[in-house]
């Protein structure tokens, strides 16, 4: 080995090809070891990978290696999430075929994810528009069809006029679509939806299992499932003031404890009232016209300004026939949610006091907090939604909030009232669960998605395309020329017989939303060389679960809900057996980066400007050294502020290890990092001094003995002692996915080694050991950090093999112990000081410590000691 700088350029692609010819990272399915699935998120092929894919793949990676190493089986796939709206609007834009566009990036960012070293098992690539993969989709929608999983229902839907398309609520901006602007239209559409509500209390209920998912991944899934325990209240109507003589408008509260605090009733736009007083009453119209012409997402919903209309119609209070409510038609209110109806209660709902406030309604509290004067407690512009007595509730008054919920659900059930048309006799009032979740629309009018596997024939109806026809594969001669969907418009595709009349029919046009191609993937990637079946059952049972799946905070909620959902509906269907896809789930932090901006206020890139430095004062100038730049706020890498950083340059510049390195060490993995080029620099210098520091290694180790010696002296003791600390602290820090504490104790280590090297000009043979132990327990330390370099240190090292291949090395847990011990001391019950002593000490010498400390002196300001308890290992306590 030479002392030369470690030259990442020649060194990376060699070691890559080495792997890559000998297989090292396949992975056996009939392997006997145990087994670990460690997955990323897999990627949407938009061409160019970003420096959040390189954190996230690196973290998957540390894991992938350290496993493989400690002795598991383990499955590292990578794959594409590659269908989707951008291909087929590059497809507008650039007049290419989205297939073509697809397939080119994903061949551009196989290479560049290639050069980071990752230890994937590409045998097992698939990306999600292959027909080989959607064939079996198609074939699990068919299955969930049958066990009534999948049905096909009138929704309302978000329609752009102009792209003639449905947009989610998140593609609705200011009441626009996204893309074209035109105004959105609600409409009622046919829509196929997976009945997810089936799993509804059962996902809630699992959560409690996930032990290893975030919290705040797990509270979001609970509150977007949103179990609420409450009332259904038939309110009647007053039958003079309804436009077609309705007798009742049905409601789901959650505090019925509130009812002698209503003020109003209030009802969604789509709501069968509304249309009917719409029908009689312009105004009223009107304002439904307009509701429909905004979006429904409840981020928007909640802070849009509260506005409504009066129907003239009035209910009835439950406990009072003179109390008459009006009812409006609110923008807040959503027919998806409930019943589309609520009763208002003001004092105790901001939303419905922003609401009151504003058409002067008024508000009447009804719970006052404990220890507040009922006579003096008012509401003006802030809600109290906090716990207390009733009061202004006549029977109520005086109940705590619990008590009063369950006297209002006795007295409403027993309460018996006819049911409207029928004549029977119902309670006015039931006890209900009711969910906020809402089952899966999967229908959208595009082409670049997997085709739904269903033909509509006018004799027939819905008929499925029969399983030995699959895939539907979608035609590739299609034209963008027109808005809206493109199978629409091909001249043949959509025409075919029905398979079972022979008659003419039509396929159905609509595809899958592209989350169902997400919901799956990692049950395929257990053995997608299956040609008859979405899964081999015995293959994945014994797979899954995912062990470790990595991923942003932004699929905490649909993408993560929706492979439960999926995991479930294909245990129901035989496909695994098991509920649950994650066993371990973790979310990682941003990429972020400061912003630049010129003087006439556009954004440059990073690549683009020069920083000097005076002090603590930073100085920005384009690279002309002339025309001065703004320093910015550090934000997300994205295109829009031009902040963003090419992983092919830095790759190209400092090779791959340090990318690597500098991503795992800057912060904990669940936070942002904020990428700066003096980090970069630190990253790049470690490495070279990770290079001299095993080659500083390689001529002592080659002197030492074979054997290892019967006995260790002082200074090897030591040095064997940070190794073994250092290897037992990485281990658990990589399981716990610690990285940057890893890295931390990584560098304490090679100190301690540097400063044993330091010291050793004539080692002894103990030491000379002790030296060549450290430095291989060093790199294999960093193997799972940076492969690359670790390859070529473990060859100079002369070892065998590849370390990629090597076994983890084994603690010895009695090089763990401490000579020392550090016991915290309290004077008098208050903690004011900690006390180092040998492990050994005896009480004495432990008092002696002790009392000679500073802080403990101060602390008895001359008072004699009464007595000194020392609990062993624990704590020492001084009574003064």
């Amino acid at each position: 080995m030479t002392s030369e700088r470690y030259n990442a350029r020649e060194s990376e692609p060699k070691w890559q090809r080495r792997w890559d010819e000998l297989k090292i990272f396949a992975t056996r399915n009939d392997d006997p070891r145990p087994k670990y699935y460690v997955l990323e998120m897999f990627p949407y092929p938009s061409g160019r990978i970003h420096m959040g894919h390189v954190r996230n793949y690196t973290m998957g990676d540390v894991v992938a290696r350290a496993m493989r190493a400690r002795g598991f089986n383990v499955l590292h796939p990578m794959g594409w999430d590659a269908f989707g709206l951008p291909a087929e609007n590059a497809a507008i834009e650039r007049k290419v075929a989205p297939k073509a566009w697809t397939y080119d990036n994903i061949a551009a960012m196989k290479k560049q994810l290639q050069t980071m070293g990752l230890s994937l098992d590409w045998a097992r690539e698939f990306a999600t528009c292959d027909p080989s993969y959607y064939k079996h989709q198609q074939k699990m929608f068919l299955d969930f069809l049958r066990a009534g999983l999948v049905e096909r229902e009138k929704r309302k839907v978000n329609w752009d006029p102009v792209d003639m398309t449905v947009l989610a609520n998140e593609q609705v901006i200011d009441g626009r679509g996204w893309r074209s602007g035109a105004v959105v239209e609600q409409r009622e559409m046919s829509q196929w939806v997976l009945k997810i509500t089936k799993y509804a209390q059962d996902l809630l209920d699992a959560l409690d299992t996930l032990d290893r998912w975030p919290d705040k991944v797990r509270l979001m899934q609970r509150n977007w499932i949103g179990r609420s325990e409450g009332l259904l209240i038939r309110f009647a109507l007053d039958s003079a003031t309804t436009p077609q003589g309705e007798t009742e408008l049905k409601i789901f509260t959650t505090r019925p404890d509130t009812l002698f605090g209503a003020k109003f009733m209030a009802i969604a736009a789509d709501h069968p009232l509304a249309q009917a007083a719409a029908a009689k009453d312009p105004k009223v119209k009107a304002f439904v016209d307009e509701c429909k012409r905004r979006g429904t997402a409840q981020a928007d919903i909640d802070t849009a300004e509260k506005l409504g209309v009066d129907t003239g119609i009035r209910a009835v209070h439950p406990f009072d026939p003179e109390w008459q409510l009006p009812v409006y038609v609110a923008n807040f209110v959503l027919m998806e949610y409930g019943t589309g109806a609520i009763f208002g209660c003001p004092a105790h709902d901001q939303r419905d006091l922003d609401f009151v406030n504003k058409y002067n309604l008024g508000n009447t509290p009804v719970v006052c907090p404990e220890g507040q004067d009922p006579a003096s407690f008012v509401i003006t512009d802030t809600a109290f939604d906090g716990d207390g007595r009733m009061i202004n509730s006549r029977f109520l008054d005086g109940m705590t909030i619990a008590e009063a919920k369950e006297e209002v659900a006795k007295r409403l059930e027993a309460e018996l009232r006819a049911l409207p048309g029928s004549g029977e006799q119902a309670p006015v009032g039931e006890r209900k669960v009711n969910f906020r979740l809402r089952d899966w629309g999967i229908s959208r009018q595009r082409y670049w998605g997997c085709p739904i596997p269903i033909i509509h024939c006018p004799s027939c109806g819905v008929v499925p395309v029969p399983a030995t026809d699959l895939p539907v594969t979608l035609p590739e001669d299609v034209t963008f020329d027109k808005p809206g969907n493109a199978l629409d418009h091909h001249p043949s595709w959509k025409h075919v017989s029905c398979p079972q009349c022979g008659g003419k029919a039509q396929r159905e046009t609509d595809t899958m939303d592209t989350f169902v191609d997400s919901s799956w993937y990692f049950a395929r990637f257990t053995d997608p060389w299956n040609e008859d079946a979405p899964t081999t059952p015995e293959v994945a049972n014994r797979m899954m679960p995912v062990d470790q799946y990595i991923g942003g905070v932004e699929h905490a909620i649909l993408h993560l809900l929706y492979s439960r959902f999926f995991m479930r509906a294909m245990q129901a269907t035989g496909h695994v057996s098991m509920p649950e896809p994650f066993a371990g789930m973790f979310t990682q932090g941003m990429v972020v980066h400061e912003t630049y901006r010129k003087p006439d206020g556009g954004f440059v890139s990073p690549a683009e400007v020069m920083i000097t430095a005076d002090g603590d004062r930073r100085r920005a100038v384009l690279l002309d050294g002339q025309t001065p730049v703004e320093i910015g706020p550090i934000e997300k890498m994205s295109k829009s502020k031009r902040n963003t950083v090419d992983p092919d340059d830095i790759i190209g510049t400092y090779g791959a290890d340090t990318a690597r390195w500098f991503m795992l060490s800057d912060s904990p993995p669940d936070r942002d990092v904020i990428w700066s080029e003096e980090g970069v620099k630190g990253a790049s210098r470690f490495v070279q001094r990770l290079w001299r520091l095993v080659n500083e290694s390689v001529a002592i180790a080659g002197s030492a003995p074979a054997d290892r010696p019967a006995e260790f002296g002082a200074e090897a003791l030591a040095l064997r002692k940070s190794a073994h600390g250092a290897l037992d602290k990485v281990t658990s820090g990589i399981e716990r996915l610690h990285f940057n504490v890893c890295l931390a104790h990584i560098r304490e280590f090679a100190n301690n080694l540097t400063d044993t090297l330091g010291k050793a000009s004539t080692p002894t043979p103990d030491l000379a050991w002790a030296i060549r132990e450290a430095a291989i327990v060093l790199v294999q330390l960093v193997s799972p950090m940076m492969p690359h370099l670790a390859e070529e240190c473990w060859e100079a090292l002369g070892q065998p093999g590849l370390v990629s291949e090597a076994p983890w090395p084994a603690v010895e847990p009695a090089l763990l112990v401490k000579d020392s011990i550090t016991l915290p001391v309290q004077v008098n019950g208050k903690k004011r000081a900690e006390v180092t002593v040998p492990r050994d000490a005896d009480n004495p010498q432990i008092e002696a410590a002790v009392l000679a400390l500073d802080a403990v002196k101060q602390a008895l300001d001359g008072k004699p000691v009464r007595k000194i308890i020392v609990v062993p290992q624990r704590i020492v306590n001084v009574v003064g």
